[in-house]
């Protein structure tokens, strides 16, 4: 378990308010879920090495094989949960953070705790979630890192759709969870170690060649796409980096076959963090998306993208490689947000703007207004939903005070309206020159 002395904690707290405050900034709302949940709920979605190494709550008058709640190992799997038993009352897409504690029983070592910090964002949809949302996770997550991490950072993004058809087109999707362990421990032991364990699934020595070629791949796109695996999955990755590359992102992102993640529950896009300057930290934050996490207690689909920082791990790493300089986490903001009622009817307090743009030609826009906005330590959301203009508007009006349509007009004459759903009134804005925002 970590502990820290005062003056460390108020680093450790100091970096924690920064990330909160990055996550409110990009239109997330908080929410906690309990430490213990049922087993029931935990154990479905858990798999591979975590399913060992979760805690399970006895009571002392019970035998142990009586037990029929644990602690959570994650946020996400508890947050599935807390959506599918809030359903009526949340807005979809619902954008949500959580910060808090999290444990699993994992093999003591330096850096590695049983009792950790994890600060997780989500975006999760009601039936569909549109593929740009998770560039949307991957830019928050980003920013959330830079906000304290001072050297640079580079996501290592992959698919497990384009992993999962061509395990098939080799024959081997049987051994597929198997061929993901082997894959997601590659970078921790040697080559050769990765290649005996592919062996012993009795993998034909062709296949064995072939997937230890895709282990070692990484770069662009263009890179991947010539080892001629066509399929959806590859597509989705063209779309994400197209999409990163938009948000500014294109020399701090690279396609790595390595990524699958240690999780089940992943469906498609996956991704971690590092720092190129320091690659014996390993990983210093991942995520990705889950197409199926509520499955297993209703029949509403509830498909999702989220991303995690593991606070403990990363502040000991940090410290201990002296990358914590005294100036870098001084007077860090709170919230930005009052927290006052407004009248919705959750009682969650309003984003400032929620921007929506009217084509993909209008990104592009969006993305730079929204960071005037957060400029400005107001929060603005980018509405993406495929749905018709005033389905949009409604949903931006039950969780924003402003509102902006973007259009091919508006971005030809960098100039759009800025509509307070309030008093329905309107004001222009010229976002050549980051004009004022309504006070």
């Amino acid at each position: 378990m970590q502990e820290l002395l005062p003056a460390k904690q108020r680093v450790f707290d100091d970096i924690k308010a920064k990330i909160e405050k990055t996550y409110r900034l990009h239109g997330f709302q908080h929410i906690e879920t309990p430490t213990i949940d049922r087993n029931e709920i935990l154990f479905a979605k858990a798999g591979g090495d975590t399913e060992k190494q979760i805690y399970r709550v006895v009571k002392t008058d019970e035998p142990a094989e009586a037990s029929n709640e644990s602690l959570r190992f994650d946020h996400t799997v508890p947050l599935a949960r807390y959506v599918v038993e809030h359903e009526s009352e949340l807005n979809f897409p619902f954008r949500v953070f959580q910060i808090g504690r999290n444990f699993r029983g994992e093999r003591a070592q330096r850096g590695r705790f049983r009792e950790f910090y994890q600060c997780d964002v989500d975006i999760i949809g009601r039936n569909e979630l549109p593929l740009v949302y998770d560039s949307q996770v991957i830019y928050t997550f980003y920013n959330a890192l830079k906000s304290f991490v001072e050297t640079p950072i580079k996501i290592r993004i992959n698919n497990r759709k384009y992993l999962n058809a061509i395990l098939d087109s080799l024959g081997v999707s049987s051994h597929a969870a198997e061929i993901y362990s082997i894959i997601d421990h590659a970078e921790k032991v040697p080559a050769e170690k990765t290649a005996a364990a592919l062996k012993s699934l009795n993998l034909s020595e062709d296949n064995v060649v072939k997937i230890t070629t895709l282990i070692n791949t990484h770069g662009d796109y263009d890179t991947i796409a010539r080892l001629g695996y066509e399929n959806a999955g590859l597509a989705e990755l063209k779309q994400i980096c197209d999409e990163l590359t938009a948000l500014g992102l294109q020399d701090s992102i690279e396609i790595d076959l390595k990524i699958v993640r240690g999780l089940d529950y992943y469906t498609g896009t996956v991704f971690e963090a590092v720092l190129p300057e320091h690659p014996e930290l390993g990983s210093v934050g991942g995520g990705g998306r889950y197409d199926n996490l509520a499955s297993n207690y209703t029949d509403m689909k509830f498909p999702g993208v989220g991303a995690s920082i593991g606070l403990s791990r990363l502040f000991y790493v940090l410290s201990e490689n002296n990358l914590l300089s005294d100036g870098a986490y001084h007077n860090a903001q709170g919230d930005s947000q009052s927290g006052t009622k407004d009248g919705n009817q959750n009682n969650i307090p309003p984003l400032d703007y929620s921007i929506i743009p009217l084509d993909a030609s209008a990104r592009s826009a969006a993305y730079a207004i929204s960071e005037i906005i957060r400029k400005n330590d107001k929060t603005a959301d980018i509405i993406l939903m495929d749905k018709k203009l005033a389905d949009r508007l409604k949903h931006a009006a039950k969780i924003s005070k402003y509102g902006i349509v973007l259009g091919e007009n508006e971005v030809k004459a960098k100039r759009c309206k800025i509509k307070n759903f309030a008093t329905r009134e309107e004001a222009e804005f010229d976002f050549s020159r980051s004009g004022k925002l309504p006070s």
